[in-house]
């Protein structure tokens, strides 16, 4: 089963949050916060304007984004739980930097 979402809304799969502290600390499931970052799944056809035009989104299939904790509507489908968010609930973009290789 497939979801396209309307409009300026973005379906979003949460990724798994880090369980570990820099330090080594390790965090109990049951402690640690809902992750806020997740991978875009699919995206509506774009934002409705007010003179009925439809704007598109600026985030696309692939991206790896930041939403707040709260946002959005949780789905389950084929046993995966999903998120909804509209495009303005997503906080940012994450750009994975290239590691640039040095001379030794």
């Amino acid at each position: 089963m497939q979801i396209k979402p309307l409009y300026d809304r973005v379906v979003v799969r949460r990724l798994e949050a880090e369980t570990t502290t820099k330090g080594g600390i390790v965090i109990p499931d049951k402690s640690a916060e809902k992750p806020t970052q997740g991978e875009v799944l699919a995206i509506g056809g774009g934002a409705l304007q007010d003179n009925g035009e439809q704007r598109p989104l600026t985030v696309k299939v692939g991206d790896r984004v930041l939403f707040g904790q709260y946002a959005g509507t949780e789905i389950k489908l084929d046993g995966e739980t999903y998120l909804v968010v509209r495009e303005n609930d997503i906080l940012a973009v994450i750009e994975e930097e290239q590691a640039e290789e040095k001379a030794a």
